[in-house]
């Protein structure tokens, strides 16, 4: 009987050992294990690249001040490629391998939508994914925490704007046929079914690395379509601008969600990108340089990047290293999945970076609700209004 007992207790205390070394994964007495599984060569490095980059800008200054209640943190990203073979090795390495605590800033709808289910079972939140999609924060997951307003939502609200103000009526779509590039066709669609005077005309779909775009145009402006929303990478969106205005296309206006509102697409030189709209739930920077807060994020990133300009991927990585770390603070000491959840849901701030407000909660796990429409004017991203979700 005593060696029941014994051989009973040996087992309830290495259970015990095994669920605190599972709740504990990527948190050691002097650091913190955060991965990233992102593009940085493929058709959204734009984002990804300058996103890691700032992100680690931010870690570092917080680790130079000490880090996290005595721990630092460790950031460790792969790159995919926007490839999905790619994008399962690199998730595999970060979560069995690296064995992170959390994952942050992955970039790509199917490739977050692939991994979840690991993360999941493994207690791994993912944070501030480079992703606006809607399975980024529903249905509810504990382990789930979105950055903005989903790219559906965006097109839900940008395309009746952008026909209200136009006063057009034949709504367009091209997009990738992928998770990310259907939930902008399919809120382009509602959009049509749900305002009177909108119809949802045709489509073209394409491929990552499709670069000619003639035959497309033709064909939408045959069909007489006059807003077209846009679901493909920031390179093709700036092809099919240019491209439209080659052939003389003058009478269709082009509709972004989040993946094309990028400071690189103003900027293309001879104003090729000159009346691009976007709606988006962060704010372009360069519109806000007045703010002491973003002139001190753009000399430390221009600084320590080398770049010109901060971009809007470094934007989004800096504002979501921002979250994560006040998350991290608001834990505290015993850092676990569980002590997490409660500091994210316990943000509630003004985000001067992204310009707009940072709010979690135990039900509402999506950060910031505006979405903000803009268009491209002078080189510049000019914003024109913002709309509560």
């Amino acid at each position: 009987m005593k060696i029941l007992k014994k051989l009973a207790l040996a087992t309830a205390v290495s259970a015990m050992a095994l669920t605190s070394a599972m709740a504990q994964q990527g948190v050691t007495d002097t650091e913190i294990l955060i991965g990233s599984n992102n593009d940085l060569s493929g058709p959204f490095a734009a984002f990804g690249g300058p996103g890691t980059q700032a992100a680690q800008i931010y870690f570092d200054e917080v680790n130079a001040a000490g880090g996290i209640h005595g721990r630092k943190i460790r950031f460790i990203v792969e790159d995919h490629g926007y490839q999905m073979p790619k994008a399962i090795a690199g998730m595999n390495k970060l979560i069995n391998g690296d064995k992170v605590f959390a994952m942050f800033l992955s970039l790509g709808t199917p490739m977050n939508i692939a991994a979840m289910k690991l993360q999941d079972a493994k207690g791994i939140p993912n944070v501030s994914p480079l992703s606006a999609a809607r399975q980024m924060a529903e249905p509810f997951h504990p382990l789930h925490y979105a950055g903005t307003a989903s790219y559906y939502a965006q097109i839900k609200v940008g395309v009746p704007y952008l026909a209200k103000a136009k006063g057009v009526s034949k709504i367009c779509s091209m997009y990738l046929p992928t998770d990310f590039g259907k939930e902008i066709q399919g809120g382009s669609v509602d959009a049509a079914k749900e305002m009177d005077g909108l119809e949802y005309v045709t489509e073209t779909t394409h491929k990552p690395d499709d670069s000619d775009f003639v035959g497309s145009l033709q064909k939408l402006k045959g069909a007489g379509c006059q807003v077209v929303t846009l679901a493909l990478g920031v390179r093709q969106a700036i092809t099919v601008s240019a491209t439209a205005k080659k052939l003389g296309i003058t009478d269709m206006y082009f509709m972004n969600a989040s993946a094309g509102f990028h400071t690189v697409m103003a900027k293309v030189p001879g104003g090729i990108t000159e009346g691009l709209y976007a709606a988006a739930g962060w704010a372009d920077l360069l519109s806000r340089m007045d703010n002491p807060e973003v002139q001190k994020f753009f000399k430390a990133y221009t600084e320590k990047s080398g770049e010109k300009l901060p971009g809007t991927g470094a934007v989004l990585g800096y504002s979501g290293a921002k979250s994560l770390v006040k998350a991290l603070e608001a834990a505290g000491k015993d850092l676990t999945a569980d002590s997490f959840q409660k500091g994210m849901e316990s943000l509630n701030y003004e985000d001067a970076i992204s310009g707009n407000t940072v709010d979690y909660s135990a039900t509402d796990h999506q950060g910031a609700d505006e979405i903000i429409i803009s268009v491209i004017e002078g080189g510049n991203w000019k914003e024109l209004t913002r709309i509560s979700e």
